[in-house]
């Protein structure tokens, strides 16, 4: 009598038929993660729906996930308008300085952490800990960047946050996970230990790079707050933070609004929020999927002691 054998995709044994219990919680759950994408993406499909729909039909909530009196006067409003995108192009570059200077603080800080014989490390480990508890405050944060002047410039938004202690952690466990002996190579070899970090550690990161670019540069894509505190000219703000002055309804928003769709303020709370919602999403929505591939196993081998 032979053995079943693996599945060359990694399934189930080759020759074990389902049981009924089986089958059962193969349908219950595929029926769960079926409702649950779909309860997670209709309000993406309904954004998208009234963004292509009449002021008229989204404000008597005619649109669900089908757009209502289709037109697309809006998207050409938005894209002739010169402030949208310049506050978008401020967003793309404060999140590729942003990312890039996290991603270089991030990896050389955990490196050094994750070197177990370095003196003072867990004292190192504590203080970021720390500060993922304690904080001196949003009032005084605010006195600390405007006396460094930074206020009204891009590194208020990217510097007071390079360094989220969450992937630093992450990254350090993966680091520390890494063989051993291929340092010791290396260093038979004549690499130092900035050699080693670039040419031998590096190369074999590439899954949690990738997952920590990720994160650092979604965040700072979607971040509108630090913005809203430490900028006042217009012109440096990001895409988002014209967002949010849109959907607050502020009085300058409503002018600019009116402006961009050439109609009411009525409509412009119906319409215009809607196109720039999606308009704002679109870029993570483009990167996201080639990013996509990395994210569990760049977390999961930075999460997991071997």
């Amino acid at each position: 009598m032979t053995s079943p054998t693996a599945s060359p995709r990694g399934g189930r044994p080759v020759g074990v038929r389902d049981s009924r219990g089986y089958r059962t919680f193969t349908w219950v759950n595929g029926t769960l993660l079926l409702v649950v994408c779909a309860v997670m993406l209709y309000p993406f499909v309904t954004v998208v729906a009234q963004s292509f729909s009449g002021a008229g039909a989204i404000k008597a909530g005619m649109v669900n996930v089908w757009p209502v009196d289709f037109n697309v006067d809006t998207y050409k409003a938005v894209a002739q308008n010169d402030v949208f995108w310049r506050n978008y192009r401020n967003t793309v570059q404060y999140t590729v300085v942003g990312t890039t200077i996290a991603m270089a603080l991030t990896t050389v800080f955990a490196f050094v952490l994750s070197k177990k014989h370095l003196r003072g490390r867990t004292f190192l480990i504590w203080v970021a800990v720390f500060t993922m508890f304690f904080n001196g405050g949003l009032i005084p944060n605010y006195v600390l960047i405007t006396s460094l002047g930074m206020k009204n410039t891009m590194w208020a938004l990217v510097l007071p946050g390079a360094i989220s202690v969450f992937n630093l952690l992450v990254m350090k466990s993966f680091f520390e996970n890494l063989p051993r002996e291929l340092e010791e190579a290396a260093q038979i070899d004549g690499l130092g230990w900035f050699g080693i970090f670039g040419r031998i550690v590096l190369p074999l990161s590439k899954a949690v790079l990738a997952t920590m670019v990720l994160f650092y540069s979604v965040a700072i894509w979607n971040d509108w707050f630090a913005a809203f505190l430490y900028l006042d000219d217009q012109d440096l703000f990001p895409v988002t933070l014209f967002l949010r002055n849109l959907v607050a309804g502020a009085s300058t928003s409503a002018s600019e609004g009116a402006a961009l769709a050439g109609t009411t303020t009525a409509a412009i709370s119906a319409n215009i929020q809607a196109v720039t919602m999606i308009l704002t999403i679109i870029p993570i929505l483009c990167i996201y999927p080639f990013v996509q591939r990395y994210f569990v196993s760049g977390v999961m081998l930075g999460s997991v002691k071997g």
